[in-house]
């Protein structure tokens, strides 16, 4: 069974075939935020605004990434089980790596959420997880390679688990299955 670890092996190395400079973490953090803020799940926006971060379009093998990606995503916040998986280096990458890539994938959400959100009202507990989040970005060389260390990290993997689930609940209309054709 593939982990998210060699997902996200997998999608770097992809990237940087292709002489992508942008990393997975960022790449799933903007779909994520512009997700949760409300973009719907359709393809083409997706690969209109992850062209943007690519600086132009995406080949073809990374754009079916892509769009698997979003069907990941789709599947995770629109499935019956609401549960995250973070396109992150695996637990046994240094902990800089990782917590640079957590950095990137913060960034990336924060900017998705905020090119599909505009100016809409949000809630208090929907701004605290903003800001958290925009903490957390500028952390990233703040983690020592040590138990805290590993221990903080955890924390934080924990809470991105969650928090943007509030901010989807919030912001993201409600996916309609579609309709069976009814037997008459």
């Amino acid at each position: 069974m593939p982990t998210s670890s060699s997902a996200y092996a997998a999608f770097a190395a992809l990237l940087a075939s292709s002489a992508n400079p942008v990393s997975p973490a960022e790449l799933h953090g903007l779909l994520l935020g512009r997700s949760c803020a409300g973009a719907g799940f359709d393809v083409e926006p997706w690969l209109v605004d992850a062209a943007e971060l690519l600086g132009g379009a995406p080949q073809d093998n990374v754009r079916q990434a892509l769009i698997g990606l979003q069907e990941m995503v789709k599947g995770e916040l629109a499935g019956d089980e609401v549960t995250l998986v973070l396109l992150l280096p695996s637990d046994d990458a240094p902990l800089k790596e990782r917590a640079a890539a957590l950095g990137q994938w913060c960034q990336g959400f924060l900017g998705g959420f905020g090119l599909t959100a505009g100016d809409q009202a949000l809630s208090a507990e929907a701004m605290e997880v903003l800001q958290d989040l925009s903490a957390i970005a500028q952390v990233q060389n703040a983690l020592e390679d040590s138990e805290d260390g590993e221990s903080d990290y955890m924390e934080v993997m924990e809470y991105l688990r969650v928090a943007p689930l509030l901010l989807f609940s919030e912001c993201a209309k409600p996916v309609v299955p579609a309709a069976k054709p009814s037997l008459h």
